[in-house]
């Protein structure tokens, strides 16, 4: 069974894109992958700033990684990029981490001229870490996503149709080469 890994730069459980992870996890479980999340955020700070690199949390995010054939990277955009804690986290995997996987990026912007932050941001780093095949990358703005219901623990979300379109594209283009079916 292929295993994909989902890479959440979000800080908080009520981000959008979580709603965009959990549609992805979902329809990825669907065509047979096995689905890890690292959720960056709750990784412990100390070790991602002072780039604690035999933190066992961080190892153990990294073994995720490692196993896994497709990797999804997922991040709010703010001041044009994907998010600090993202980044720390990135910077302390292997240089060569993403080596002969198929990586695609899910961002989540305020407005439409943030979408290039996936081609001039995000792209060359992970081409720097052995990336060589990319999968359908997928931008939505806030009010693509709309929050549902929500608790302390629990938030739901609704995608518009588009999104979900897009985020099928991409769920295909990671099953197709990582051979989930």
């Amino acid at each position: 069974m292929s295993k994909i890994a989902i890479i959440s730069g979000s800080l908080n459980h009520k981000s959008r894109l979580n709603g965009m992870i959990n549609y992805a996890k979902l329809k990825l479980e669907q065509q047979g992958c096995k689905v890890a999340i690292i959720d960056v955020s709750s990784l412990p700070p100390a070790d991602l700033m002072h780039a604690n690199f035999n933190s066992r949390l961080i190892l153990s995010a990294h073994a995720k990684v490692e196993e896994a054939s497709g990797i999804i990277i997922a991040s709010p955009v703010y001041k044009t990029t994907y998010t600090g804690v993202l980044k720390a986290y990135v910077d302390l995997l292997p240089q060569n981490g993403f080596k002969d996987k198929i990586v695609a990026a899910f961002f989540v912007g305020g407005t439409i001229s943030n979408l290039l932050s996936i081609d001039y941001a995000l792209k060359p780093l992970l081409a720097s870490m052995g990336t060589k095949s990319f999968a359908e990358n997928v931008f939505a703005i806030d009010s693509q996503i709309e929050r549902m219901e929500e608790s302390e623990q629990n938030t739901r979300f609704q995608l518009a149709d588009e999104i979900q379109q897009r985020i099928d594209a991409s769920i295909l283009d990671l099953v197709s080469y990582t051979k989930c079916i």
